[in-house]
């Protein structure tokens, strides 16, 4: 199994969550985060004054996959989050030991 971490930006997150579930990802987290990459922030101008944002907003969805899964569900994260311009965002995968699904007791890949 592996977890997949995707730092991506707001607006794609519909996208996102419609290409996982049409692969048949069954749950996910998603959390509000602020962060910058390369970028380093933008700067922006409010009553003629000029201030840097050195946080952007971003959503980090988490799911856990099948191993078979992850390469169909890497490729439609990024190219559901894809525009081509910086800050797009980053996705990272990693191995995951356990699941315990809390309810049941069932541990493994059927816990997902």
């Amino acid at each position: 199994m592996k977890k997949i971490e995707a730092i991506i930006k707001p607006f794609k997150l519909d996208e996102v969550k419609e290409a996982l579930q049409e692969l048949g990802v069954q749950g996910m987290t998603v959390i509000e985060a602020k962060g910058y990459g390369r970028q380093k922030g933008q700067t922006e101008l409010y009553r003629g004054a000029e201030y840097v944002v050195d946080f952007l907003p971003k959503i980090k969805v988490e799911v856990v996959v099948a191993d078979d899964q992850l390469d169909r569900a890497l490729e439609a994260i990024a190219g559901a989050a894809r525009t081509g311009r910086i800050g797009d965002g980053k996705i990272f995968v990693t191995e995951v030991l356990d699941v315990v699904r809390i309810r049941t007791g069932e541990s493994g890949a059927i816990a997902i």
